[in-house]
């Protein structure tokens, strides 16, 4: 059948008419249609893409990250700030303030002291009670002057910019949006501000409606998720994106603490035909859920899902490809803290463009990596299946 047949353009439009339903039924925005999408593979280009946006700035920017290192990278993402600052350019940034305990206080205050409107997000305190410690601002997105945004897994440290060596270096991919979608991450990143301030940021107006120059072909959702909502968005978008499937998932994450929702439409999906292949990582910065992770593998192999370990680095990419064609990509992992206790942003992206550029870039991840047999995991020593044992009965707090 050839590429561009009706025949094939109809069962594309019944697909995703079948996963934008599921996503408007757990209460997320419509489609944003018309956008550009840009993907930016690893950290040199990333970085190099982020810099540039900065410097491109005429109004605004909104800054939002889990983490700030105060290293060679974060030191330059500083300066970029600053001299957007002093070029007139009004500039947000929030931080996230455990994700960040290990930032010295004193790059936080020279940013405020150059002009720079910080807020620290979820500041240890009573006042929201007990259980509101254990949440975190996991989001890493700016938007420039309401037209351009980058989001991604990227934080910003020197082990994203892939300015460390390979043990310590994190794989990790990033992208950009340009068009009206990003009027509601803009949206988003006020609501939050607003949380914690009680009062909204003064946005300064942009110069166009984004994306009426320059129109392009990518429809977009954008999932924001969060504790404050009475179920999981994220998850749910996870699972609508799964359920949509009819040929192939491919599914890159760090963290894999699932739940029996995911694992549960997983297996559904091998049963009606879909080739599942999962790409995790072989070493972790949070060893504990390495443990958790592989304590689905035997359900998961016995079914027919394809499990490979990235080794030459540590994996930090969050990504969903669904028939080659819809893309799930952002900063939620597929695990509980990210379905229930952080605040994430992740975009369901419609673009065979995109989509055909994710495939190549994962199949080069996967071929880097080692496939996990059944035979070889159910030989693993005893000690390693009672840990894992033991971890799953706290998987839900990690």
């Amino acid at each position: 059948m050839a590429k561009g047949s009706p025949i094939r353009h109809h069962k594309r439009l019944v697909r995703m008419l079948r996963l934008f339903r599921h996503i408007r039924f757990v209460g997320q925005p419509a489609t944003y249609r018309r956008n550009r999408v840009a993907l930016h593979p690893d950290g040199h280009h990333f970085f190099q893409a982020l810099f540039s946006a900065i410097r491109s700035a005429e109004h605004h920017i909104l800054a939002e990250y889990y983490l700030i290192r105060n290293d060679s990278t974060g030191s330059a993402f500083a300066a970029e700030l600053v001299d957007a600052h002093r070029r007139g350019v009004k500039v947000f940034l929030i931080y996230d303030y455990i994700g960040c305990v290990e930032t010295p206080s004193a790059y936080f205050r020279n940013l405020a002291r150059q002009g720079i409107k910080l807020v620290p997000f979820n500041v240890p305190s009573f006042k929201r009670g007990i259980h509101w410690f254990d949440k975190r601002d996991h989001r890493k997105m700016i938007v420039i002057d309401g037209r351009q945004a980058l989001l991604g897994g990227f934080n910003i440290g020197d082990e994203y910019a892939g300015l460390v060596s390979s043990p310590f270096k994190f794989r990790d991919v990033g992208f950009s949006i340009t068009g009206n979608a990003v009027r509601e991450l803009e949206r988003i990143f006020s609501e939050t501000w607003q949380m914690e301030r009680d009062e909204p940021p003064r946005i300064p107006a942009g110069s166009e409606e984004p994306g009426t120059l320059h129109p392009g072909r990518a429809n977009i959702i954008i999932v924001s998720g969060g504790p404050h909502h009475r179920s999981s968005f994220i998850r749910s978008a996870f699972l609508a994106a799964i359920n949509s499937a009819s040929e192939s998932i491919l599914i890159v994450t760090p963290y894999f603490v699932p739940g029996p929702r995911i694992i549960r439409s997983l297996l559904r999906a091998v049963r009606r035909g879909v080739r599942v292949r999962i790409l995790l990582s072989a070493k972790s910065d949070v060893p504990l859920m390495r443990h958790i992770g592989r304590s689905y593998y035997s359900a998961l192999l016995k079914e027919g899902i394809e499990i490979c370990e990235l080794e030459r680095e540590l994996l930090h990419a969050k990504v969903m490809l669904i028939d080659g064609e819809r893309t799930v990509i952002g900063s939620a992992n597929l695990d509980q803290r990210s379905f229930h206790r952080n605040f994430e942003i992740n975009c369901i992206i419609d673009n065979s463009a995109f989509g055909r550029q994710i495939a190549r870039m994962l199949e080069q991840d996967f071929r880097d990596s080692r496939a996990v047999t059944l035979e070889d995991h159910e030989r693993r020593g005893k000690l390693s299946q009672f840990l894992e044992r033991m971890v799953t009965l706290f998987a839900w707090f990690l």
